[in-house]
């Protein structure tokens, strides 16, 4: 490069930051400046592009030449934002579309057809189980559920026309841990897809690409965005199988906003430290909870005697922000305790810097059957907790307000 050569700041090629640390894929990777040299990435809030010509025009349309079509599908900002957790992922290519279930809706609407079969652990956000549930089979796209935590069920729910294996780990919102590894191999012999929503831990804690998996599914209204700002969704995987995501999110528009996308980037940035203060004050909050005479269990992916602690270990760098346990009593506790935080928001969102409480069977999982709320272990005394960045100490006072609340219904 020659002296007063600017070239170079218009942004890093991709190449150059193969092997640097995720600190710095947060920050650096996917960046492309304009002329103008702007420092921060820039927002394109357009609809559409110009073209120099019609024939520029058809070759952008029928793809034989790359560039910006239209922002249901092509927009700059939201190309940064797929690069750089694509990157962080170590995933070939993702697709950004406009919330996390719509990152599952694109990849399942891609990739299966009617008379297909999906094996999926009980463990996944409720309306996750409502789509697969209820809309897919209408359809013709059949699920059964099974236990994340069983190799056998996984194996006996195989049959000639499964084509995913779709999971959470750690689960929502028990924190049970899957094998990854076990499981991509089990859908790799059947020439299925495994699919893993890594939402809890993002790239930052786990990377399943690493141990098997295809595809991953994020909701980047959680903690990629981190401050509860902006709801959308990415799928990350290999050039070729993102290529069929991308073509159902060009026809179907379930598309992410250039604005999203540069709150996301924003978001990106700070990723690695938020996730390593959240793995530290959720764990100080969990261990606290477990001496709490008005607490039955606790959950949480950090404990030193997780069941599936070797596991953990295995696959995640920390426990994650994300904890729930169970109240003695049942809903009215459950309800009691709640109502009585006045740090904690009592909101359904997770992953955000400020920490959130809800009641998962009337929220987040209230559109399961009881019987379904059974088989996830929601019950009606069950709490889940997103760990945020306020001080632990704060919030270990708030959650004690709480349970004093609880004791006072039995005096």
């Amino acid at each position: 490069m020659k002296d007063g050569d600017n070239s170079a700041n218009r942004g890093i090629p991709q190449a150059d930051l193969t092997g640097v640390s995720d600190d710095t894929l947060a920050v650096r990777a996917g960046q492309q400046r304009t002329t103008e040299l702007e420092h921060s990435e820039a927002i394109f809030p357009t609809s559409s592009f110009v073209y120099n010509s019609a024939a520029q025009a058809a070759a952008r349309f029928s793809g034989q030449e790359p560039g910006n079509i239209y922002s249901r599908f092509t927009n700059p900002t939201v190309a940064m934002f797929e690069k750089r957790i694509a990157a962080m992922e170590g995933g070939e290519r993702a697709v950004a579309t406009g919330s996390g279930m719509s990152a599952v809706l694109s990849t399942v609407m891609a990739l299966l057809q009617q008379g297909d079969h999906v094996v999926c652990s009980t463990g996944v956000f409720g309306t996750t189980t409502v789509l697969f549930q209820k809309y897919l089979a209408r359809f013709g796209v059949q699920t059964t559920f099974v236990s994340l935590t069983d190799p056998a069920a996984w194996e006996a729910a195989i049959t000639p026309r499964t084509r995913m294996l779709f999971l959470e780990t750690p689960s929502n919102p028990l924190c049970e841990i899957a094998d990854m590894q076990a499981l991509a191999d089990l859908a790799h012999r059947h020439k299925a897809w495994f699919v893993v929503d890594n939402c809890f831990c993002t790239p930052v804690l786990q990377k399943p690409l690493l141990f098997g998996a295809d595809i991953i599914i994020h909701s980047a209204t959680k903690y990629l965005d981190g401050q509860g700002r902006c709801v959308g969704g990415v799928v990350v995987g290999s050039e070729e199988t993102m290529n069929e995501v991308y073509s159902f999110m060009r026809s179907a528009g379930p598309s992410m906003s250039p604005f999203n996308a540069w709150v996301f980037l924003k978001g990106l940035e700070t990723l690695p430290i938020r996730m390593r203060a959240h793995c530290e004050y959720a764990s100080k909050v969990a261990h606290w909870l477990r001496e709490q005479p008005a607490i039955e269990q606790v959950f949480y992916a950090g404990f030193e005697d997780h069941p599936q602690r070797a596991l953990a270990l295995k696959q995640q760098s920390g426990g994650g922000g994300v904890l729930s346990f169970r109240v003695r009593g049942g809903r009215e506790e459950a309800w009691r305790f709640i109502d009585n935080l006045r740090l904690i928001s009592i909101t359904a969102n997770l992953g955000d810097t400020k920490s959130t409480v809800t009641h998962p069977a009337t929220t987040t999982h209230g559109r399961l059957s009881d019987g379904d709320k059974e088989i996830s272990g929601i019950t009606e005394n069950l709490v889940r907790i997103s760990v945020g960045l306020e001080s632990p100490q704060d919030l270990i006072a708030d959650i004690q307000r709480g349970l004093d609340a609880i004791s006072q219904l039995s005096q």
